[in-house]
């Protein structure tokens, strides 16, 4: 074979194989290519080493298979006529066999995701409170899930999960929210001051109470041993032949001294001027008792 020739065979070699090597392509993990021939679509190309055939087939850009979150934004009224905002998070994946249909059959999933959140959003909103917006909120999360899984499976998506993050009313609604909320914790901190005071009044005047009642019994048990004390020192004087006159001055006498000894004792006594001898002890008896006797 002459040189000339062997130099065509070696370049027609080295074209041949540069086609072959040029159309093998790899399929990263978790994704798919589409290949078509003559822009007709013939297979999907899943993970790892492919092979395309030279000229009349082509391959697209990888789609992903991993699970996608979409954060949607959603303003609605509801039916106390509140303006609310909602945030909805659609979970959302390609099924793998349905590949194609992902690929095709929508230019924008994404935006088509977000449709389907809005009309199913606005169609439960209109129909809560905005209480029960906030408490229902899985409710409103079924329903976007429920009508986005049945319309996204005929374009090859499937829904895993739609959640309600985020629910923020007006600005004034808030505030106004704000405002009523710290009203009532407010009446109800007053009511349990009021209650604190009552409780505390009541108790001051149960002590106070006590306190009277026992001191009366202290009194009235003092004046019973006074009383006691006078009748037995009678008594003994009496025994004894003391003149009645006699042993009542003393008995004065004694009850004065008691009454000095008693004000000394206590800081906050009323100072009172009276006789300290047994004789003016006597002359105000006398005059004490000649005051009974002109009553």
């Amino acid at each position: 074979m002459e040189i000339p020739t062997l130099i065509t065979f070696g370049v027609l070699l080295l074209l041949v194989l540069s086609v072959v090597f040029s159309n093998c392509f790899t399929v990263e993990q978790q994704t798919v290519r589409m290949i078509t021939r003559f822009g007709k679509y013939r297979r999907t190309a899943i993970a790892g080493l492919n092979f395309k055939w030279p000229f009349i087939e082509a391959k697209s850009k990888p789609l992903s298979l991993r699970t996608e979150q979409h954060v949607v934004q959603v303003e609605s009224i509801t039916k106390d006529k509140v303006t609310v905002t909602l945030k909805i998070s659609v979970q959302s994946q390609v099924i793998p066999a349905n590949a194609s249909d992902a690929y095709y059959k929508l230019a924008n999933p994404v935006a088509q995701i977000e449709s389907y959140v809005f009309d199913a959003v606005r169609s439960k909103v209109p129909e809560m409170n905005l209480d029960d917006v906030f408490q229902n909120k899985g409710e409103i999360a079924n329903a976007v899930e429920k009508e986005l899984r049945e319309d996204m499976a005929a374009y090859g998506f499937q829904i895993q999960k739609a959640l309600v993050t985020e629910i923020t009313p007006d600005a004034k609604v808030v505030a106004a929210m704000n405002d009523i909320n710290a009203a009532s914790r407010e009446q109800i901190a007053a009511q349990a001051r009021g209650e604190a005071t009552k409780i505390l009044v009541i108790k001051q005047a149960e002590a106070e109470a006590a306190q009277k009642k026992l001191r009366g019994e202290g009194v009235a048990n003092e004046r019973e041993a006074i009383a006691t004390g006078i009748r037995n020192s009678l008594e003994t004087l009496k025994a004894a032949g003391v003149p009645i006159d006699e042993v009542l001055r003393v008995l004065m006498t004694a009850q004065g001294f008691d009454a000095m000894r008693d004000m000394a004792a206590t800081g906050k006594s009323t100072i009172i001027f009276a006789p300290n001898s047994p004789d003016g002890f006597a002359k105000l008896f006398t005059a004490v008792a000649g005051a009974e006797q002109v009553q």
